[in-house]
């Protein structure tokens, strides 16, 4: 039997291979050159069109961590990226012209796998879906169609998300806006007129990222940028989402001038996101512009803002927890669609997705990596985040379960997260090649 992998990019690629060396055909459609992608130059697959950076190869980071465990899955595309590799100092980062061509080379070279050039439009299983945020509007209709008409998002608006012990405690507030919902669930940061004036201030002077010719898409007035809210005017952030009201401090019984709410994001509060603070600006900039709102001074960022064009869908929702459509553990999807971001992690889904589809044609089940580990963590936000909120997600410590000891000493307790997580992924590894 062959199977159909969709879309010849990261992901992809990695879950064509994962199958072939497990034994099952593979048939790689890649739509170039047939239908162009405004973002890609080249017709080589695997052709990154952002940064040439797979970010730190230090276990101390989190995506560091997620390449040793990919390592020990036997990932394709890391092994070509390190052949390929530039000095970049503790990242990877690599030739993107000679890494996509190495990566074309291994792929077509592989007697199991058939690469056709071909747009394809119709879901049929056995398939792995990994056709990234510029997917093309005509499978896109079918994935709308198949997985239901909210479950599909074509215009991506993340705000950041800071890690709990980063934030000064002292200084922010536990309090739902007029006491709904537990007590615990917004922390509220305080800004006096002088501090609010001065955060407007900032966000003009912010430099952006500049906008790509095909994310010429309208803001919704929703979700619009905080930059864009303070070029309104004044006053517009602390009428949207830094308004009081509601919200009075209880050390002072009074409202504050303007608030900056942030939202629990997992259970265990190890996560907060920056209520209505999407964001264009530059990561140097985001930084320094949030961390001058009172109790963010030493913020961490687990994931910067962004807002681009971006098709992925509300996993949650849709999948399954090994990522299939809940109607067909056979129809997998894999990459930035399924709501990851970044490189690796999209490199990590496609590894699992190619290595269940065997197990599932083997008429064995789909397992998933425990979630102490990097690659079982960000897979358990992706498939288990609230549906109603669900936006993308990186790699970061703030997945991770905590530790059953708490270690105030961040380096120390980093440490201990990425022992364990190797461990797991040391056992779940080898769990896979005794039943492989």
């Amino acid at each position: 039997m062959s199977v159909s992998v969709v879309g010849g990019g990261l992901a992809g690629c990695e879950a064509a291979w994962a199958l072939a060396e497990h034994g099952v055909r593979v048939t790689l459609s890649e739509m170039r050159p047939n239908v162009r992608s405004p973002a890609h130059e080249t017709d080589f697959l695997a052709e990154i069109v952002c940064s040439n950076s797979f970010k730190s190869t230090e276990s101390s980071n989190p995506h560091g961590l997620l390449k040793a465990e990919l390592g020990m899955l036997g990932s394709l595309l890391l092994e070509v990226a390190r052949e390929t590799s530039v000095p970049a100092g503790a990242a990877l980062a690599v030739d993107r012209n000679l890494f996509a061509r190495r990566v074309t080379e291994r792929i077509e070279s592989h007697e199991l796998i058939e690469v056709q050039r071909r747009e394809e439009t119709e879901l049929e299983s056995p398939a792995i879906i990994a056709t990234g945020p510029l997917t093309s509007d005509a499978l896109a209709a079918t994935i709308r169609k198949r997985v239901g008409v909210d479950s599909l998002a074509f215009f991506d608006s993340i705000a950041p998300i800071v890690s709990a012990d980063s934030l000064d405690m002292s200084v922010l507030y536990a309090l739902s806006r007029y006491g709904k919902g537990s007590g615990d669930d917004y922390l509220n940061a305080p800004l006096d007129e002088s501090q609010y004036r001065g955060l407007i201030e900032s966000l003009l002077d912010a430099d952006q990222y500049p906008t790509h010719d095909f994310e010429n898409t309208p803001f919704f007035e929703a979700c619009l940028p905080v930059e864009e809210m303070a070029r309104r005017g004044g006053d517009t952030l602390r009428f949207g989402p830094m308004k009081p009201v509601g919200l009075k401090d209880p050390r002072t019984g009074s409202e504050p001038f303007a608030v900056l709410q942030l939202r629990r994001e997992d259970l265990a509060g190890q996560m907060w996101n920056l209520v209505g603070f999407q964001t264009k600006m530059r990561q140097a900039d985001q930084r320094r512009v949030l961390q001058s709102i009172p109790g963010l001074g030493e913020a961490e960022f687990l994931r910067y803002g962004s807002m681009h064009r971006n098709t992925y869908l509300n996993s949650p929702e849709a999948l399954s927890a090994h990522l299939s459509a809940r109607d067909d553990e056979s129809l997998l999807f894999a990459g930035q669609l399924v709501g990851v971001e970044g490189y690796t992690e999209s490199l990590g889904t496609g590894i699992l997705a190619g290595l269940n589809m065997a197990r599932i044609l083997a008429g064995e089940q789909p397992l998933t990596p425990p979630p102490e580990t990097m690659l079982g963590a960000l897979l358990s936000y992706v498939t288990g985040a609230d549906s109603n909120a669900f936006q993308p997600m990186n790699a970061n410590f703030g997945l991770l379960p905590p530790l059953e000891s708490r270690i105030r000493n961040k380096r120390e307790r980093r440490k201990r997260l990425a022992e364990r997580a190797f461990e797991k992924m040391t056992q779940f590894a080898a769990e896979l090649r005794e039943k492989a």
